[in-house]
């Protein structure tokens, strides 16, 4: 009891200096910034974090932007989340400007619990992410991806022969994520034993939940529970990077073989090769855009093909001529994928509707002003995929499904955006295209389907994801 009394007193505490803060903080902005955008600050400490997280929890994300848009201004809105002064920029036009501007007027901002999660040697997340954008191009851009692709075609078959052949019913979502992070553990450290991925993976959801959490660090909370998954995670990682450098000095193990081996022999601008805890943090890092991204949208591929048999049979049809276009046996290479155009379509269609990142954050690096408004320097500033995804002046009829969207050109520049855009664009944008085909491949040659709860909610927290986890009744294709 001592410690319950002692934990709610140190909350009281939190709360009550947050608070003294809060309304003198924002009385001295409200003398000092005459043209800052219109919005509300909400409640005191969590301002408004908890409708924003809960609009996720209810299946719709984009109404606490819709809602403010409407209210405020179609432009941009004031708002208060993760204890920051925010301002979210809205449409093509907020989108262009966030991310045209990066280290002019903006940087990349993370809540303070990326720090505490992803505790590298006292550096900050934003600057061990710049770190990795010079470590991965060799290993991110198109043609050096070309050689993962029959590896991931190995691993997609064997995920299927595994997880879904000789069964009449499965859990979508809870495949797709074993799945993906299988595969990550493959291609980035060539980790091949499917039980010691599994090991693995478990405490990913914690450490992503974690992260875009209330950062209150106490027993039982979202932000520990993360805290703890990642120390978790480290641990095991550090081992494997310990093993890793012993075979790559008894020559078990080659430079090039995957990002592992890449990210020990790395040397930085001054000649030095990175710590073991660096490298645990950035293969981490990886890991967890391996665990979410990819694995939703397949989810979610499959949730709308089973809604709508022509978009099913018009994948199908593609799908099959390339099929036929193999020998028994032959893998699937680059030029395969690069057929896959209709499918492809598909997918984007996808994200749009589901996109699986909601939007990022990024810091005002000096004043400065936009659309008439003044944005002070240190406030945080937020780009929203469903501001654009989901509005009718980019997207008519913003609720039907139609790859066609994405036919010639696409659509307008910054209006689509699942994977960011700018400097910080998802680096593993094409990685997650071409593991999204390969399953897209596999999934409509062997199988139709059909859901057991037709009208299954989806929910984001932060990441988007069926709320029972999409069970499936499944069918084999006749040989």
């Amino acid at each position: 009891m001592d410690f319950l009394y002692a934990s709610l007193f140190s909350l009281f505490v939190l709360v009550v200096s947050y608070s003294l803060h809060f309304f003198l903080y924002h009385s001295k902005l409200a003398e000092d910034h005459k043209l800052l955008p219109a919005g509300r600050i909400g409640w005191p400490v969590v301002g408004e974090s908890f409708e924003f997280l809960v609009s996720g929890w209810k299946g719709h994300p984009e109404k606490f932007i819709f809602d403010r848009m409407s209210k405020f201004s179609p432009i941009a809105f004031r708002t208060s989340l993760m204890l920051e002064n925010v301002a979210v920029l809205c449409g093509a036009q907020g989108n262009k400007f966030l991310f045209s501007n990066e280290n002019k007027l903006v940087q990349v901002w993370w809540p303070s619990s990326v720090d505490k999660i992803f505790p590298s040697t006292n550096k900050t997340y934003k600057a061990q992410t710049m770190k990795m954008r010079k470590i991965l191009p060799n290993f991110i851009k198109p043609e050096a991806l070309q050689r993962y692709v029959p590896i991931m075609d190995v691993v997609t078959q064997r995920h299927f022969a595994d997880g879904w052949d000789g069964k009449e019913e499965i859990v979508t979502y809870e495949l797709t994520r074993n799945f993906a992070f299988t595969l990550a553990c493959k291609i980035f450290v060539s980790i091949d034993d499917l039980e010691r991925a599994r090991y693995l993976s478990c405490p990913f959801e914690s450490i992503v939940t974690g992260i875009f959490s209330i950062p209150i660090d106490l027993p039982g909370t979202p932000f520990r529970r993360g805290i703890n998954a990642s120390n978790f995670i480290r641990k095991e990682l550090i081992a494997i990077v310990k093993q890793r450098k012993i075979d790559l000095d008894e020559g078990k193990a080659t430079p090039t073989q995957d990002v592992l081996s890449h990210m020990i022999l790395f040397r930085d601008e001054n000649g030095k090769l990175l710590e073991e805890h660096d490298i645990a943090d950035k293969i981490l890092a990886l890991l967890i855009g391996g665990h979410d991204t990819a694995s939703s949208t397949s989810a979610f591929i499959v949730k709308y093909l089973a809604e709508l048999p022509e978009i099913y049979n018009g994948v199908y049809k593609e799908q099959m001529e390339i099929a036929k276009s193999k020998a028994p046996g032959e893998l699937l290479n680059w030029e395969d994928l690069s057929k896959m155009k209709y499918s492809w379509r598909v997918a984007c269609e996808v994200m749009r509707l589901v996109p699986p990142v909601q939007g990022a954050f990024r810091e005002a690096i000096t004043d400065f002003m936009y659309n008439g408004y003044s944005i002070p320097k240190g406030w945080k500033l937020y780009w929203s995929a469903n501001s654009t995804h989901k509005n009718h002046e980019f997207f008519p009829e913003p609720e039907k499904f139609d790859p066609s969207r994405f036919e010639g050109n696409g659509p307008a520049p910054y209006t689509f955006v699942p994977f960011g855009g700018g400097p910080h664009m998802c680096p593993g944008k094409e990685y997650a295209r071409l593991e999204i085909l390969v399953f897209m491949h596999h999934l409509v040659r062997r199988f139709k389907w059909e859901k057991i709860i037709p009208d299954e909610q989806i929910v984001f927290n932060p990441m988007p994801s069926p709320a029972k986890g999409l069970p499936i009744r499944i069918y084999p294709h006749k040989v």
